[in-house]
């Protein structure tokens, strides 16, 4: 089976989010307001899956996640399942049942989709078409959550970028099993790093690991953001990948058949530090574990 299966179009959110009419409403990604804006920070990062319960058990198994069911309203007459995902106890992402939205392709969609925050949604969806890239779906209202547009860049990796109603999460230490980077995988690597900092007024740097121009790194200040690398799939089109943290990242993929995944690149050691291996869950949707020793700092990189 083509890798390409793993990566598809975010065509499922575009579905969810997608009526105007509707009165969508998701949970905040804080529990408590936090009044925080920090632009170009990935922010959320939500599970489309049609395997809802397998998926769950592959990451509680592997990572120790918690999952907490809670009802998404779609409009007066119409609710769904919306599954909160937290690591010790703190939110991190979210897991939508594909299942229950009606389409026939249900098994082709499933897909880990990052959430990038900006100031204002409105005015970054502007940015993007006069960037060269491509509004998927314009701002809807999501209650607690925010609110949420749909886009793809200017090399076609999609995303979701988030104005949240209640701040974005404060900067955390970094911990073993959760969210620890995330990066474009894109064909033109400098143009992916202009369309970010144009963007989200992030600002370019180097990691002191890399030979200059090796790795895209975006930054807000001294904090580490976003990474943006040369694909090292060509086959396969620009895309947004997340890494887990874990401590030992063979003992993670030796477990990963068993509990109904596949590992797509096996464990490599990587030039910027740590070594990482790409897997998919049951339901297909990709996702990155790397390994990685903690500075003072609170990010990956």
């Amino acid at each position: 089976m083509s890798l390409r299966r793993y990566f598809l179009s975010l065509i499922l959110l575009v579905t969810l989010f997608g009526c105007a009419s509707a009165n969508i409403s998701l949970p905040a990604v804080v529990e408590t307001p936090t009044a925080l804006s920090l632009p170009g920070k990935v922010v959320w990062h939500d599970l489309i899956t049609h395997k809802p319960e397998e998926s769950r058990r592959f990451y509680e198994s592997l990572f120790g996640w918690q999952f907490e069911d809670v009802g998404v309203k779609l409009g007066p007459f119409r609710s769904v399942n919306y599954t909160l995902i937290r690591h010790e106890g703190r939110l991190i992402g979210g897991m939508v049942d594909a299942n229950l939205l009606g389409r026939r392709d249900a098994d082709k969609l499933s897909q880990w989709v990052v959430v990038l925050s900006v100031d204002d949604v409105d005015a970054a969806v502007a940015t993007v078409a006069a960037q060269g890239g491509t509004v998927r779906h314009t701002p809807v209202d999501l209650d607690a959550r925010g609110r949420l547009a749909m886009i793809e860049d200017a090399n076609g990796a999609e995303l979701a970028l988030l104005q949240t109603r209640d701040g974005d999460p404060p900067d955390a230490p970094l911990t073993i099993g959760n969210f620890l980077w995330d990066e474009v995988w894109s064909n033109d690597p400098d143009a992916s790093s202009n369309f970010y900092q144009g963007l989200t007024g992030l600002q370019a740097a180097s990691p002191a690991e890399m030979p200059a121009g090796a790795y895209r790194l975006l930054a807000s200040g001294d904090t580490p953001r976003v990474g943006i690398l040369q694909s090292p799939l060509p086959e396969l089109p620009a895309m947004w990948v997340s890494y887990v943290h874990v401590a030992d990242a063979d003992a993670i993929t030796e477990r990963v058949a068993e509990l109904g995944g596949r590992v797509l690149i096996d464990v490599t050691q990587r030039d910027v530090g740590g070594e990482a291996a790409l897997i998919a869950d049951p339901s297909g949707a990709g996702i990155a574990i790397q390994t990685w020793t903690p500075r003072s700092d609170t990010t990956g990189l």
